[in-house]
């Protein structure tokens, strides 16, 4: 390069021209790398959550089958309903599901995806089914104000319209859970939690792989001779046909390695006592049973429980995590199919007889039985039963 600087001129006088050799080198970049996170749709959130992390799976596993198995109450204003069409359509939706089969799925998708959606087939006055749609295969169509009116279904490169019911209407339904940035789609709890999956999974993906490079962390041969010199081509294609030979794979692990001359060996990563590889995974399990509302103790995690016991922690599962998701489907479901096979039909969810808070009830009964100020009917009723039949 050659500047020319006016000011250093002097009068009759050209500025030298300034000359720099070339001289070769080069310049290394070292960046730290990238988190490399799952993507946030259904498709991928049900691989790498429910069906390639144990933790996971069976925290949507507890819910969906506590959630299914508890039975469903008919009303008619304050009057209980032992058979009706509305509880028989229930229990069996389709030809292909029983009640707890249609449940369990449904409540699967609301945890996977944050959305569920049912529809309802109509083949004549009695003739019902009722069947879910794939949440990735299903998209809700506003109308020019922004409001919901219809879901588009897509299977293949077929595509159909169903239209969203009101009260007595039919059609579709769509069950979302909340989400503070979306209008039409719901939040799934495996999102929520996707940090910590994307930490167990990597552990799990990275004890694999150290078992199967001889249970050890990754390092080198460093060849360093008091003459100094380097290695022929042959003495270096040797070495690295003994060390995948004999030292590489599981079967291989702990074998020793016998060194020559001016090499040793120096480990370039971390041990799994350094990483704390255990507590990282034990801590990232504590965060996805967290994100799901399932007690860490129910999935046989160690640390922070803060239960003293197992029926504790069930009691509080069922308290805290299912009765509220049961209690908004069976809302749901009679704002949807309620008007439809008549006014004042109301689904309930009849708690009595959930074996996990069986020890709840028993103390109910325990306090109402030794409550000499009641009578019988006042007990009855506070328990959700009716007057015997020709006693006062």
């Amino acid at each position: 390069m050659q500047f020319n600087w006016p000011w250093a001129k002097r009068p009759g006088t050209i500025a030298a021209a300034e000359k720099k050799d070339a001289t070769p080198g080069f310049v290394a970049l070292h960046m730290q790398g990238e988190a490399i996170w799952t993507r946030r749709d259904y498709a991928t959130l049900a691989r790498e959550g429910f069906m390639r992390n144990p933790v996971a799976h069976r925290c949507v596993r507890l819910i969906s089958e506590a959630a299914s198995s508890v039975p469903w109450l008919l009303y008619e204003s304050a009057s209980e309903l032992q058979e009706h069409p509305f509880l028989e359509l229930l229990a069996r939706p389709n030809a292909r599901q029983s009640g707890a089969s249609f449940l369990e799925t449904l409540y699967g998708h609301l945890l996977i995806s944050g959305n569920a959606y049912c529809e309802l087939v109509e083949a004549g006055a009695e003739a019902r089914e009722l069947h879910l749609l794939r949440p990735d295969r299903v998209t809700v169509v506003a109308d020019a104000e922004g409001w919901p009116t219809a879901l588009e279904y897509r299977t293949g490169s077929a595509k159909r319209r169903i239209a969203l019911g009101n009260e007595g209407e039919g059609g579709a339904l769509h069950l979302t859970t909340f989400h503070p940035l979306d209008d039409h789609y719901g939040f799934p709890p495996i999102e929520a939690a996707l940090t910590a999956l994307n930490l167990h999974n990597a552990a799990g993906r990275w004890n694999k792989a150290l078992l199967d490079n001889s249970a050890r962390p990754s390092g080198a041969l460093v060849y360093a001779p008091k003459d100094g010199g380097n290695l022929t081509e042959e003495q270096f294609s040797r070495l690295k046909a003994e060390l995948e030979d004999g030292y590489t794979g599981a079967a291989r692990a702990g074998r020793p390695l016998l060194l020559e001359g001016g090499l040793h060996w120096k480990a370039m990563g971390l041990t799994p006592k350094d990483m704390d590889f255990v507590e990282a995974r034990n801590g990232a399990s504590r965060d996805i049973a967290l994100a799901f509302g399932v007690p860490p103790m129910m999935l046989g995690i160690p640390g922070d429980n803060t239960y003293s016991n197992y029926q504790e922690a069930n009691r509080a599962f069922y308290r805290l995590t299912v009765l509220p998701l049961a209690l908004r489907v069976a809302a749901e479901f009679t704002a949807w199919l309620g008007a439809r096979f008549g006014n004042g039909l109301r689904l309930d969810l009849d708690i009595d007889r959930i074996e996990g808070l069986s020890v709840e009830r028993d103390a109910l009964w325990a306090r109402l039985e030794g409550a000499s100020f009641l009578t019988d009917d006042e007990k009855r009723e506070a328990v959700g039963y009716g007057a015997r039949d020709g006693l006062r």
